[in-house]
């Protein structure tokens, strides 16, 4: 079986490696770490861990090694002499692991052949695998079972989504899951689907959602001057933030911010797209709408002031733009992605709206809901509806944002928790704190 995977994983490989390419020339910038994905390495890449016991996490994308952040520092604190080793798929989410000052190295995560899979773990020698949330790659998982690594799931979740999918080849994934020494999942719901799926009920644990802990967030340390001079904006301008947004989304926020313009609210947008590849076709589309706005890249000739739209084409500064944010939007839930992170603008104590698709965050979106009293816009009608009759009640928008973060703070200590579930998995390979 395993055979027959690797064939079609050199398959695919051959077959996208030319389309790979090509979207980097047509971006202008070229896909970054081929060679890593491929095993190849610098000889000095692992200097950091020679000589130490190494836990490698394995986190896919931006919002995976974010989560991610307070179980690292935890781990930091617990077993100061264990190197970190984070491994990332996306671009975006290898950059954001690049800020994360706990980590002894980072790298791609290699393509999932048994060959290429082989020489990687050569090089890391891991003595722990902390996979973060649900990134099921056999081969991975076998090579680290074949050599008594234990390898856990962190801050596992099944989605409503995924989880169908995983029901139909539940007797493929039964014997993988086999080879998982520990499952840290978020919820019940999500404890029960892994069990389902065929994972040893004994080794299932429910110990909640890392994204709670505030631990893992890196606050602004400016106040709000600071900040506006840092981003060019005018010293008293209110500010909205659209947050993650996405492909269908930024046409109803821009039309939202118009009639907000038109009903005598001095506001600014800090419009953040998900995928900053995408600020070229946005500033066509902010030229279209008639805005004045600048990128966030761009050196500020004079401040931006209410009317105009601050377009976000860097990474990791997400809390930042919340800091500074009297109302913010949260994106992926308009468009049918399934919503983004409701707990960093919840961490800056700010009220925060989204669309109806949060069904990868339906927990956490009916919770905050239920906390701040409001949240939920159906369209870009309600959307403009909720924001009018928010930036009119100032106070009220002060007081959800609390509500909020006390709903944050009454969940946090899933890393505690996750901590001492891996406790005895470092103990049996002779890691003590």
């Amino acid at each position: 079986m395993y055979l027959l995977y690797d064939l079609l994983v050199s398959l695919t490989l051959l077959l996208l490696a030319p389309g790979y390419l090509v979207l980097g020339w047509l971006r202008r910038k070229p896909r970054q770490g081929l060679a890593q994905r491929l095993g190849c390495f610098p000889a000095d890449h692992f200097a950091a861990l020679r000589g130490r016991p190494v836990i490698w996490i394995h986190a896919v994308s931006v919002g995976e090694t974010r989560a991610a952040v307070p179980l690292i520092r935890h781990l930091r604190q617990r077993w100061p002499r264990a190197a970190l080793v984070l491994s990332s798929v996306t671009e975006t989410g290898h950059q954001i692991a690049g800020g994360i000052a706990e980590v002894d190295a980072r790298l791609y995560f290699p393509v999932d052949s048994g060959l290429v899979i082989r020489r990687v773990l050569d090089r890391v020698q891991p003595d722990l695998v902390l996979i973060v949330e649900t990134e099921l790659w056999p081969q991975f998982i076998r090579q680290c079972h074949l050599r008594r690594i234990p390898l856990a799931l962190v801050n596992g979740r099944i989605s409503d989504r995924s989880f169908p999918r995983y029901h139909a080849v539940r007797r493929l994934l039964r014997p993988l899951l086999s080879q998982i020494a520990c499952f840290c999942m978020q919820s019940a719901i999500d404890a029960e689907r892994i069990a389902r799926l065929g994972a040893p009920a004994e080794r299932i644990l429910t110990t909640g959602n890392l994204k709670f802990d505030p631990a893992g967030a890196c606050l602004p340390d400016q106040d709000d001057a600071a900040l506006r001079v840092q981003f060019g904006l005018a010293p008293q301008v209110r500010v909205l933030v659209a947050g993650s947004t996405h492909e269908g989304e930024e046409e109803a926020v821009l039309s939202a911010f118009r009639q907000l313009r038109q009903r005598g609210h001095e506001l600014l947008l800090i419009l953040v797209p998900r995928h900053p590849h995408r600020c070229r076709a946005l500033a066509d589309l902010l030229d279209k709408n008639g805005l004045p706005w600048r990128l966030r890249s761009a050196a500020p000739a004079e401040p931006l002031g209410a009317g105009a739209v601050l377009l976000v084409d860097s990474i990791g500064e997400m809390l930042h733009f919340y800091a500074l944010a009297e109302l913010v939007f949260v994106g992926g839930s308009l468009v049918p992605v399934g919503g983004h992170n409701l707990l960093e603008a919840a961490l800056l104590q700010k009220a925060a709206l989204h669309g109806p698709h949060m069904h990868n965050f339906r927990e956490i979106a009916a919770w905050i809901g239920q906390a701040q009293g409001f949240g939920l816009v159906q369209d870009v009608a309600d959307l403009t509806a909720q924001l009018d009759h928010l930036l009119r009640d100032p106070e009220r928008c002060r007081r959800s944002g609390t509500q909020a973060w006390q709903l944050l703070q009454r969940h946090a200590g899933a890393s505690a928790r996750t901590l001492e579930a891996l406790q005895p998995l470092l103990q049996r390979r002779g890691i003590d704190s």
